[in-house]
């Protein structure tokens, strides 16, 4: 039973927009319920809170619904940002939300595409692949003389992002590591070693709504 007082996400564990979500919660260290849902089966519950069905879903013991990865972020930072992912000036939070937003708008389309070619038959996948990498060129740019995409310290661009390159990374994992992005691989090799990574990727049993 859930704690009135607690906010509730609804969350799946490989999708990268979840994942993103529970980065920013747990780094912040919000008390949340979990609930782990299957995207063919979603729960009565989380569609009442958020009629377009996809996650994350944060609900909040208020009542307000954030329904948006990248608002459950911005909400998780602004109760608690111990290392300064969003930091305070404004000239380098619009540079980190101009990146996030490539990721979001443009690199995530051709992902899809790359991931789900059969899906697109009017290119092959090597082809989506190809768009992608134009993102990928450019965070290995961003790589070369520094450890994090904004400078020598991580940052929300980081956490937001990374989600994604991984699942670019593992449609093939043979192609993506023989490839001259260097950079961008150690970046991800740290990023998965991460103990925060590990942690908000143990599995959690999936929430069975009460009938």
């Amino acid at each position: 039973m859930n704690d009135i007082n607690t906010p509730i996400l609804y969350s799946f564990r490989r999708c990268p927009y979840a994942m993103r979500a529970r980065l920013a919660l747990t780094y912040s260290g919000s008390e949340l319920e979990h609930r782990e849902i299957l995207l063919k089966n979603k729960p009565q519950a989380m569609l009442e809170a958020s009629p377009k069905g996809t996650v994350p879903v944060l609900v909040l013991p208020e009542g307000k619904v954030i329904d948006e990865s990248l608002d459950i972020m911005l909400w998780a930072l602004a109760v608690n940002d111990p290392q300064n992912w969003l930091p305070e000036s404004s000239e380098d939070k619009s540079a980190i939300m101009a990146l996030i937003k490539k990721n979001d708008f443009e690199f995530k389309s051709q992902l899809d595409r790359y991931k789900y070619a059969d899906r697109h038959p009017e290119h092959p996948m090597e082809y989506y692949r190809s768009q992608g990498e134009l993102f990928l060129e450019q965070l290995d740019s961003l790589l070369s003389n520094q450890d994090y995409l904004m400078g020598d310290k991580l940052t929300l661009a980081d956490m937001a992002i990374a989600p994604f390159i991984r699942q670019f990374a593992h449609v093939d994992r043979d192609w993506f590591y023989s490839t001259r992005y260097e950079n961008l691989q150690q970046w991800l090799k740290a990023f998965l070693e991460s103990k925060l990574f590990i942690q908000i990727m143990i599995k959690h049993p999936v929430w069975l709504e009460q009938s």
